[in-house]
C-alpha cells in the first residue's frame, strides 16, 4: 500500500467530514484549497469558508486562490499524487487537471450521469425521485462528465427533505471516497465511462422557489422538500394592501381527496396545525411557516392571525 499525496479542494460545512476523513486515512494532507474569504454578517467582516476553518484547526496549510491562474500556480507547487474535490464552488481547468499524478477525483452527491450541475440533492427531491447515491469520479474538462471510480445507491425517504438527504448522501460519501483511497494506494483504479440518460441540477434561483397554486399539489410538495436549505420555497399573500411574504418550511400530501374548488383557496384547518390549500391538481398540507420578519410558527397559528378561515382565498 502507498502513501498519497493528497491536495483536497472544498469550501462548505458539507465538504468537511470529507476533508477529516482524508486527515485520518494516514495519507500525507499536503494542503488544503478553499474559496477565498467573503463578507458575511451586517458588518460585512471578512470570513473563512468552514472547510478552511477546519484545516486551520488541523494544521494543514491552507490556500484561497483568487484566479484560475492562482490556483494553477499553487498545484503546481504542491507537487500531489491525487487530488480530492468536494463542492469546491469552482471549474478547474483542464491544464490545471492535468498537474495531480493520478488525477483529480470528484464525489457528486447524484448516480452519474444523472443530475450533472450544481444542485443534484435538489433537484432529485423537486423532480420526486425514489433513489439516488454518491458517484465517485474523475475530473475532465466536461461538467461532471468524467469517468466513474465508485458510486452507490441510496434510497430517497418519504421523510426526506434536502438537509436530511444531504447528511446521509454526506455520511455515504466520505465512507465511499475512504474505499477510494484505499483501492488507490493498492493501485486498483478504475475509470468506467459514464453511461445512461444524462440530466442536468442547475444552480437554483430566488425565482424558481415561488409557489404557484395552479401547479399540481406533488410538484409544489417537491420544492418545498428540494429547496429547504434555501432558496426557501415561499408564496406571497396581500394584507391590508400590503404584500406579506410566507416562506413554507414544511409541508405534505393530504391522506384523502380535497375536491373541486378555485386553485388557492384555503380548504380546512387541520388538527395538527397546518392547513390545506387548494392546488391545480389535490392539495397541499402546509405544516409550518415563517412570514416575513417572523419567526416560523404552525401554519394554523399563521392563520388565526391574520383571520383567515376556510373559503378565504390565498392571493
Amino acid at each position: 500500500m502507498s502513501r498519497l499525496k493528497i491536495v483536497f479542494l472544498g469550501s462548505p460545512d458539507i465538504a468537511c467530514g470529507f476533508l477529516s476523513r482524508i486527515a485520518a486515512s494516514g495519507h500525507e494532507l499536503t494542503g488544503v484549497i478553499s474559496q477565498p474569504d467573503r463578507p458575511v454578517g451586517r458588518g460585512l467582516k471578512l470570513c473563512c469558508s468552514p472547510v478552511s476553518a477546519l484545516a486551520e484547526k488541523y494544521g494543514v496549510k491552507t490556500f484561497k486562490p483568487a484566479s484560475k491562474a492562482e490556483l494553477h500556480s499553487v498545484i503546481s507547487g504542491l507537487k500531489p499524487d491525487l487530488a480530492v474535490v468536494v463542492a469546491y464552488g469552482r471549474l478547474i481547468p483542464a491544464e490545471t487537471l492535468a498537474l495531480a499524478r493520478l488525477g483529480f477525483l470528484n464525489v457528486h452527491f447524484s448516480l452519474l450521469p444523472r443530475y450533472r450541475g450544481a444542485a443534484p440533492v435538489q433537484w432529485a427531491l423537486i423532480n420526486g425521485e425514489k433513489t439516488t447515491g454518491v458517484t465517485l469520479f474523475w475530473l475532465d474538462a466536461g461538467m461532471d462528465t468524467g469517468p466513474v471510480f465508485l458510486r452507490r445507491e441510496e434510497p430517497v425517504l418519504e421523510s426526506d427533505d434536502a438537509a436530511s438527504l444531504f447528511a446521509r448522501l454526506a455520511s455515504i460519501g466520505a465512507g465511499l471516497l475512504e474505499a477510494g483511497l484505499g483501492k488507490i494506494s493498492a493501485g486498483e483504479i478504475v475509470r468506467e465511462p459514464q453511461t445512461g440518460e444524462a440530466s442536468a441540477a442547475p444552480k437554483l434561483t430566488s425565482g424558481f422557489a415561488l409557489l404557484d397554486f395552479s401547479q399540481p399539489a406533488e410538484a409544489l410538495l417537491g420544492k418545498v422538500r428540494g429547496l429547504a436549505c434555501g432558496p426557501r420555497p415561499r408564496f406571497n399573500l396581500e394584507v391590508q394592501g400590503r404584500k406579506v411574504t410566507v416562506q413554507v418550511t414544511a409541508a405534505a400530501l393530504p391522506p384523502g381527496p380535497v375536491g373541486e374548488r378555485p386553485q388557492g383557496t384555503l380548504l380546512s384547518v387541520e388538527p395538527g396545525g397546518g392547513f390545506i390549500v387548494k392546488c391545480g391538481v389535490g392539495g397541499l398540507l402546509v405544516k409550518t411557516v415563517k412570514p416575513e420578519g417572523k419567526k416560523e410558527m404552525a401554519g394554523s397559528d399563521f392563520l388565526n392571525g391574520l383571520r383567515l378561515k376556510p373559503g378565504d382565498m390565498l392571493r
